[in-house]
């Protein structure tokens, strides 16, 4: 792991805080700009990828933008473009800019930078609380009922449906840490909010699990274009090894990583088996995220470290690209999340013998 990957050492973790909150904790650095961010600790560059993981890029920018919103506030939607590949060795800026501040919305964009260039770039908005009155039109997708088996069965590829159940893992904090002496080593924190005498105070820590939300929502997500295609994730011994070659990380790591790619291939391995799916060659020779797009709903009503049931499917590949959506219920059924995200699908190309 690089010694750079931080602007300022990485602090002691807190004993009440998850290791979500740990990974996603950021820095104010308030002495050079109001609202300016950075990572606190080393974020995670999955083997294989071309940069850090997506999933934290969006889930540090909206902790960042709900650090400049009053409490009584909650994101209800984020439309999120990767601009670059993140480098996990050097620190991470996040740019918040106050667009607007209105009665009912709030609209932030946070702009990810590492040497000067955007790497991630996202707009946000903000409904404040219950100014959407008393009589409502209220509807939603009720959470699949046969959800115990996630083999995925025979089908054509935009009806296939992909489920996993996610979770952070350990308990999320009840309550949300204060603010802290900009760049001060020795605390950190995952919201930083605005806390003017004159607003409001929430005692819960809804802002953390939304985060991590946001986090978990680029798990396996245009991934399953490929999945979908019964083409594997990871083809072959020589795949692992490639990746395990680029992967940063202690001896212990790469041996943990090691054995979750193995695990990942055999998974693939035992899907294509049961679904009766036939693998036609096709391997995946490029995929990187273009776009996400997140909606959330009943923001206040779930905790990210219970089990949440994701379902995601894919409508259209097409043109070396694929399109997914997902759908992310509470374990009470409730529909706490809309996603979608296109994303770059390009396969390995048979090479054309000159004549």
């Amino acid at each position: 792991m690089s010694k750079h990957s931080t602007l300022i050492k990485p602090p002691k973790a807190l004993p009440h805080h998850s290791p979500m909150e740990s990974v996603l904790s950021l820095l104010r650095l308030t002495d050079i700009e109001p609202d300016l961010f950075t990572n606190a600790r080393p974020l995670w560059h999955p083997p294989g990828a071309r940069g850090i993981f997506g999933g934290a890029a969006i889930a540090q920018c909206l902790s960042a933008a709900q650090a400049t919103i009053p409490p009584d506030f909650t994101v209800h939607s984020m439309h999120c473009y990767f601009v670059l590949a993140g480098d996990s060795s050097i620190p991470v800026l996040y740019h918040v800019e106050r667009v607007r501040d209105g009665r009912s919305f709030i609209t932030r964009t946070v702009q990810a930078r590492q040497r000067g260039r955007p790497i991630f770039t996202t707009t946000l908005s903000f409904v404040k609380e219950k100014s959407g009155g008393n009589v409502k039109a209220e509807h939603f997708v009720p959470m699949p009922t046969d959800v115990r088996l996630p083999i995925t069965k025979p089908g054509e590829p935009h009806t296939k449906k992909v489920h996993n159940w996610i979770r952070a893992r350990g308990r999320i904090s009840d309550h949300p840490t204060r603010d802290f002496p900009p760049g001060d080593p020795s605390t950190t924190t995952t919201t930083n909010n605005n806390n003017d005498d004159d607003e409001p105070q929430h005692t819960d820590n809804h802002q953390a699990h939304l985060s991590a939300l946001a986090y978990m929502s680029d798990s396996y997500f245009i991934g399953s274009v490929a999945r979908v295609h019964n083409i594997p994730r990871i083809s072959s011994a020589r795949t692992i090894e490639r990746a395990l070659a680029a992967f940063k990380g202690s001896v212990d790591e790469k041996e943990e990583m090691r054995a979750y790619l193995e695990r990942l291939a055999a998974e693939d391995a035992e899907e294509l088996a049961l679904t009766g799916g036939a693998d036609d060659g096709r391997r995946i020779g490029m995929m990187v995220s273009l776009d996400h797009s997140i909606y959330f709903h009943n923001p206040r009503s779930f905790r990210a470290d219970e089990w949440m049931l994701a379902e995601v499917n894919s409508p259209w590949a097409g043109d070396g690209r694929g399109l997914v959506i997902q759908r992310i219920w509470s374990k009470d059924g409730i529909l706490i999340a809309t996603c979608i995200q296109e994303g770059l699908v390009r396969l390995n190309q048979t090479r054309q013998h000159k004549i």
